[in-house]
């Protein structure tokens, strides 16, 4: 079977700029900077997304355009020894896909169900706060219409990855993309429109260094560490595939140094919208999940035409939770297609099916398995399957991306670096070695360790 290959390096830019940007910059950050003292810890994720997510992203997609292979093919080919060792860890960090959509589909789902209930007028109907509140609440008790939302996603992106690489997936994520792009601009403009919005975006940019004192420091440090490690979505190989369907032209630093600006924009912007509309409503930007599900709902509810903006606020952010869902969706395929010679058709639906029968346990785990609280009271499914992925299978596989990267019985730096500099661009510097052999993966120990401290050691 001829290996697919993207048509344009706008593409591929794209299409892994799509698979890292999703919720966690348009939701998780502008909350976690509200969290964490706002300018002070957006100027430190910007430090550690270069030394710590740029690193990983570059060694990642070295691996897909030296073997042309999934993330599974790539560890078995490109290993000096034990191939069939780093093939059982691969297949294990690799299932971290498709943990990640069993509730990321799910959440897509809320976003396609306010979406359409802004288009509709049915939310306008809630005329309080509580009516609000509620709205969400009645979501999570109806098993059958989440379904259906999340299932609505779903046979989206498997009909799109099943029209094929160039002709469905990069053509309509390129779509996806800029129009994502323009609805941030528009939303942002109005945001900055509001009243008080002048004192959101001064506690946004201005650094507050007194917010880096006593107890706060390791709190506010450990929050931009780990934002910038899992913005990218690096570790499991959605990232991976991406660098195997591209060509040698450029440098893998240059690549890696575009996707991250992408997806960073997305994440300042959304900081804009956020905190411009908060502070103009004097709402409070901490308000985790809630923030986006009830208290904007509350703003919209009192703005001039919110039922509209209402509307064009949750397409985008359904937009960018479907750029997510292609890119893991194609990433999961093209396993099938390399791994067992699937046709795409074939792979897709597999993909499709699986996906939205698994999917189903995050969906109950809100009405019909609410009794299943694994973290104690209040959590739920989508929590317990939240912390496999973001707190264990992504730095654990990018910590093994590291190692097979630059130590001799993996891949080995000689390999990983030639093939990181073949192209036109920056090279990447040869003489860190000792940084990404020693320090880095020390960092990611660091991230997974403090990770299980916050998670139950509070």
């Amino acid at each position: 079977m001829e290996r697919e290959s993207l048509g344009s390096r706008l593409g591929f830019l794209l299409l892994a700029a799509g698979c890292a940007i999703g919720l966690g910059n348009v939701w998780r950050f502008p909350f976690i900077t509200g969290e964490n003292g706002g300018g002070a810890f957006v100027l430190l994720y910007l430090i550690f997304l270069a030394i710590l997510g740029v690193p990983v992203l570059v060694m990642e997609l070295s691996l897909g355009r030296a073997s042309r292979r999934n993330y599974v093919g790539a560890f078995t080919d490109l290993a000096n020894s034990k191939p069939k060792v780093w093939r059982s860890f691969a297949t294990v960090f690799y299932s971290g896909t498709l943990l990640l959509m069993m509730f990321y589909t799910t959440v897509s789902g809320w976003l396609i169900y306010y979406t359409s209930s802004y288009v509709t007028g049915s939310i306008s109907a809630c005329k309080s706060s509580e009516q609000i509140g509620t709205f969400f609440t009645d979501l999570l008790q109806n098993p059958g219409m989440m379904s259906i939302c999340m299932l609505a996603g779903v046979v989206a992106s498997g009909i799109i990855c099943s029209i094929g690489l160039q002709k469905g997936v990069e053509r309509i994520v390129k779509w996806m993309m800029g129009l994502l792009f323009i609805l941030l601009i528009v939303l942002c403009v109005r945001g900055l429109m509001l009243p008080g919005a002048g004192e959101g975006m001064k506690f946004y940019l201005l650094p507050d260094f007194s917010k880096f004192s006593g107890d706060n420091i390791g709190k506010v440090i450990y929050a931009a560490l780990g934002q910038a490690f899992f913005t990218l979505s690096i570790g499991i190989g959605s990232m991976e595939i991406f660098g195997s369907y591209i060509d040698k032209k450029h440098t893998l630093l240059k690549e890696a140094f575009l996707i991250v600006v992408l997806d960073t924009l997305i994440a300042l912007f959304a900081g804009v919208l956020i905190f411009s509309v908060c502070f103009s409503y004097k709402v409070d930007v901490s308000g985790g999940p809630g923030l986006i599900f009830v208290s904007l709902p509350n703003i919209f509810k009192d703005m001039a035409g919110g039922r509209i903006w209402g509307a064009i606020f949750f397409f985008f952010l359904t937009l960018a939770a479907m750029t997510t869902l292609i890119a893991v969706f194609e990433a999961m395929i093209a396993y099938l297609m390399d791994e067992f010679k699937f046709k795409r058709f074939t792979a897709s639906l597999a993909v499709t099916l699986a996906v939205g029968i698994l999917s189903l346990p995050c969906v109950f785990g809100f009405n019909f398995w609410s009794g299943f609280q694994p973290f104690g009271k209040g959590s739920t499914v989508l929590d317990l399957e939240d912390f496999i992925v973001s707190m264990n299978l992504l730095p654990l596989g990018s910590l093994m991306i590291v190692v097979f990267c630059t130590w001799k019985f993996g891949w080995g730096w000689k390999n990983a670096v030639e093939e990181i500099n073949q192209g036109a661009g920056v090279k990447f510097p040869c003489k860190s070695y000792f940084y990404m052999k020693y320090i880095l993966p020390l960092i990611i120990g660091i991230v997974f360790v403090m990770g299980y401290i916050s998670m139950f050691f509070k």
